[in-house]
This record gives C-alpha cells, structure tokens and sequence, in this order.
C-alpha cells in the first residue's frame, strides 16, 4: 500500500498574481531510485491522476507499472502527487481558505507539480509522465510549457481542450452546486449535499459505453448511482467548482507542436467523454511523431483500468527510445 508525503511550497504564484504563503503538496513514490554523481533522480516517471483522484489512483494502470510490468519498477522510480485543488494537496475545503482560495489553471497545477519535483524531490529531468484523463491534460501541459524536462509522455483517454459535451458538463455540474440554496456563492461552513450529490450523479452518464449501460440491469445502474451521490456528499462543493472552472479553460491545441518529448497517445473506441474521432485521433495528428493506439472496452471511458491491452505497444515504445 503506498503510503503518502508532504511538503511545502512557500509563496506559491498562480498565473493570476495571486501568492499563496503556503502550499502543500501530497505525493507518494515507489520502485527503484537512480542518482547521478550530484545526488539527483535520474529514473523518475510520473504519474497524474484524473479529477476525482489523488496520488493512489495509480492503481487504474498498475497491470503496466510495476515489478516486472512493462514499465519495470525495478528500472523506475515513480511520483504521484496529488494534483493542486486536490484533497491531500492544497484545495478550498484542505487550507480552510475556502471560497478565498486562488482560482487556479491546469497550468498551475503542473507548476505546483514541477516545483514539488525540482525544489524538493531532487528531480532535474524525467524519463517520463504518464496522465489518465484529467491527468492527460497535465501531461500535455507539462510537455509544453517544460519541454525538455522529460524524455516521453503517454496521455492516456484525454485531449487537448474541454470543448462541447465536456464543457457542457461541467458547466451543468457547476450549476447544480451554485443552484443549492447551501452553497452561499462557495462561503458556506457546512458542506452543501444537494448540489454536489446531483453534480456527480451526472457523471455517471458518461463514465461508461452505451453497451456497458444496456448490459446493466436497472439495479446496477441503480446502485452506481447511489455511489456517485454518496461520493458527491463525501466532497467539498468548491473543490469541484474550481477544478471544473480549471478544466473549462483548459486548451492547448495551438500550442501542441511545441512538444519535443516522445508521445504515445492511448484512447479507447467507446469513450464517451473523448472519443477517437473528435479528441484522441486529432491529438495525435497535432503532434509530430507521436504514435497512437486505440483499443475496444466496454467500461468506456472507465476502460482506463484495462490499459494492459496495450501492454505490448508501451513496450515497443520504451524500447524505442533506449
């Protein structure tokens, strides 16, 4: 089980101006360490976690990273922070400041990263970033604004933008919250439940293939969604405003080709929320050189798990790059 660190990060600028005095960052790291002759990592990846995750969700490709995996932990070192706007890391609802805290941008949540690496972590350069979903973004951010800071990157069920359906959700989701009468325009002190539980029911439309929900038996999709609201009561409504307010705005289409690191670009045919034709595919072409495989699930969007079907096509690819 990996067990999470901390650190902070004084005076932290987001791309508004504003500073935070204090920010934490919340990580964990497993697999094989190698330092050169000044005490620096040479062997990191990383990985980065969609929305509703944090640093444990690197389970969702643990079939490909791992002792022994196509990604051998024995030849790696992984880091997986907990994304800014995360709990665990510096959010609304975990610096108290609430609806006081920073707006923030997907940009700022790689600089929180990419500062916890290099001022902290002794990490000069990456062998590479791996980023599922929301994750994808960062990535892709990442590679762009630090090109050469990492040898490869695999964005994983992502895109370069939150354009149509996307944006659409998270502006409903949004609308759910700030519409309950709790919310108090985010200066609550009790958490609202209404806003929050309706705004991650919603999600559950689109996590999955139309196949996976015809297959369901209405008790099943009965029972997931009460999860989702049970999920929505567990989280903090301005932690969601804000980071689907930093997704909304997210778009680096025009800035793709400033990329120079090896890309592999992994989607999956039934993802509701970025399919092939109108996200991955077009990802792919925008970047020179990079290589794209595209795989069948039935969990949709959710298939993320199943990421060991393209277990042979990550291989080549780090192979390729030895």
């Amino acid at each position: 089980m990996l067990k999470p660190k901390y650190e902070s990060i004084n005076n932290f600028k987001f791309k508004s101006g504003e500073i935070l005095p204090e920010l934490n960052m919340e990580y964990a790291t497993f697999g094989t360490k190698k330092l050169d002759d000044d005490g620096n990592i040479t062997n990191g990846i990383v990985y980065l976690h969609g929305s509703s995750g944090d640093y444990s969700s690197v389970k969702r490709v643990k079939d490909v990273l791992g002792p022994g995996k196509v990604m051998d932990t024995d030849d790696y070192y992984v880091i997986c922070p907990t994304s800014l706007g995360n709990p665990g890391s510096s959010s609304p609802s975990t610096s108290g400041m609430g609806h006081l805290f920073p707006k923030y941008t997907i940009e700022d949540m790689v600089d929180a990263s990419y500062t916890l690496l290099t001022q902290k972590l002794d990490i000069k350069h990456l062998k590479g970033i791996i980023g599922t979903s929301m994750g994808g973004f960062l990535a892709l951010q990442w590679a762009i604004k630090y090109p050469d800071f990492m040898d490869f990157i695999i964005p994983l069920t992502t895109s370069s933008s939150s354009k149509g359906q996307n944006y659409a959700l998270s502006t409903i989701m949004n609308n759910y919250i700030k519409n309950d009468p709790d919310y108090l325009d985010g200066k609550y002190e009790h958490k609202p439940q209404t806003g929050p539980q309706n705004a991650m029911m919603m999600l559950y439309l689109f996590g999955f293939s139309p196949a996976y929900y015809k297959n369901s038996s209405n008790e099943e999709v009965l029972e997931s969604i009460h999860e989702m609201e049970l999920e929505g009561a567990n989280s903090d409504a301005n932690n969601i405003v804000w980071q689907n307010e930093a997704t909304m705005i997210y778009d680096v289409s025009k800035e793709l080709h400033k990329i120079k690191a090896r890309t592999l670009i992994i989607g999956i045919n039934q993802d509701l929320y970025f399919p092939p034709d109108t996200d991955v595919i077009p990802l792919s072409e925008s970047i020179p050189g990079s290589e794209l495989f595209l795989y069948d699930s039935i969990l949709g969007h959710v298939g993320s798990s199943e990421v060991k079907i393209a277990e042979q096509v990550i291989g080549d690819f780090l192979k390729d790059g030895d």
